[in-house]
């Protein structure tokens, strides 16, 4: 069983091939085909993580969809003050699947 640390969206996900994962919004379109950079790879036994050899493995995902996170709320509140303050913020987010790890 052969799968691959990326680095996706400032974040590390480790995937392997027909696995769907949810990134960070990625700027290509509905259908498109994207490259994302190798961290490490484990293939059976043998474990790769050297630079110089990762520049050689592609992991190739296909975007399905473009959508939003759950919105989170943010409180603030000070005591005896009357200060309060209510916002709310929703990630923008990529739904992949992994097509290939060579």
């Amino acid at each position: 069983m052969a799968y691959a640390i990326v680095r996706a969206g400032g974040r590390q996900e480790k995937v392997s091939e027909g696995d769907l994962v949810v990134l960070d919004r990625q700027a290509a379109d509905v259908g498109s085909s994207i490259e994302l950079p190798a961290l490490m790879l484990v293939d059976g036994d043998k474990i790769t993580s050297d630079k110089k050899d990762l520049e050689n493995v592609k992991v190739s995902a296909e975007v399905l969809e473009h959508t939003r996170g759950k919105k989170i709320v943010i409180q603030k509140y000070k005591n005896k003050t009357g200060y309060k303050k209510r916002q709310g913020h929703r990630q923008d987010q990529t739904r992949v699947k992994i097509t290939e790890i060579k």
